[in-house]
């Protein structure tokens, strides 16, 4: 039985890493202690190939193993946990494709941008959504205006009428968006809102969205999670706390903005491999030294600590 938007999306889904293996291809054993790390602060889902991913950066015959790996390890791992992948390519066809990888590799849910590169009208984002209904699982949209075509109030009237689209992570950052998102949901009970966008965390859950989906999860898991329990108990203080937190956390991108930094840590707390799919590039030496730094100040917040 398929699983809802809202079962797929509230709460906290960490947008994982791609651990690399020696052969430059995506290889789940390679960082399985991150996943462990992630299991053990009670992360129960996760997004595959997203941005923190680099999922577009590899091809479609490189994801298939290493999905099936994932899925498989992370369900082992978390009973009931929750695998989605984000799918999204520069065509419409290519992304059918990697929904059918995605789908074999036993994915609950599939992660869809418009198609990126090109800038699509409203009509173009449409018809590529009304084309995933064809794939075998529901499809999360995924609005993140950085990369790919935004979706904007045409577009979420659009795919709010189609029935495979179950939720969306909107990682726009604009409160007027996200409150179109979240008008679907009061009218489709089990449509299911996450936000992407890390320094507006608690206020989307404030305004009624069901997650959140925030990449700095990765290096500071603990810190997510809190935030996410704080709000479900009604305690303000603790959660705006647990924003701050974050926010500050996300100075660890003045190093470098992006996955590089972020894999960087793993791999100095012996989690992941710090490898990355081109034309990406690991840090120098000056970088780590500057990302060593930071990471002093902030050493109790990070993923694979033991007293937390």
């Amino acid at each position: 039985m398929a699983l809802s938007g809202k079962d797929l999306l509230s709460g906290v889904v960490v947008p994982a890493v791609t651990p690399i293996g020696g052969h430059g291809v995506p290889d789940f054993a390679a960082g399985s202690g991150y996943f462990d790390a992630l299991a053990a602060v009670g992360v129960k889902k996760i997004m595959l190939l997203g941005t923190n991913g680099e999922g577009p950066l590899f091809d479609t015959q490189s994801i298939g193993q290493f999905l099936a790996d994932a899925v498989r390890q992370w369900k082992r791992r978390v009973p009931g946990g929750t695998v989605v992948v984000n799918v999204s390519a520069a065509g419409t066809r290519e992304s059918l494709l990697r929904a059918e990888v995605a789908a074999e590799a036993g994915s609950d849910a599939l992660v869809l941008s418009p198609p990126f590169y090109f800038q699509h009208n409203e009509r173009d984002i449409a018809a590529h959504y009304h084309a995933a209904r064809t794939a075998s699982l529901p499809v999360i949209a995924y609005n993140t205006p950085r990369y790919a075509s935004p979706l904007v109030a045409g577009s979420v009237r659009a795919l709010a009428e189609m029935p495979h689209i179950v939720g969306v992570k909107d990682s726009s950052g604009d409160a007027a968006v996200l409150a179109q998102w979240l008008e679907v949901a009061r009218r489709r009970p089990d449509f299911g809102v996450s936000q992407g966008a890390e320094q507006y965390l608690y206020d989307a859950l404030t305004a009624g969205a069901d997650g959140i989906t925030p990449g700095i999860a990765n290096i500071a898991p603990r810190v997510a999670v809190e935030l996410v329990a704080a709000h479900r108990g009604d305690d303000d203080v603790r959660a705006a706390r647990a924003q701050e937190r974050i926010v500050r956390l996300m100075k660890i991108h003045s190093v470098r903005p992006g996955v590089p930094v972020v894999k960087a840590t793993l791999a100095l707390r012996g989690l992941c491999p710090a490898d990355l799919a081109p034309p990406l590039r690991i840090l120098d030496d000056d970088e780590t030294a500057d990302l060593r730094r930071f990471l002093s100040t902030v050493e109790h917040e990070l993923i694979g600590t033991s007293d937390g």
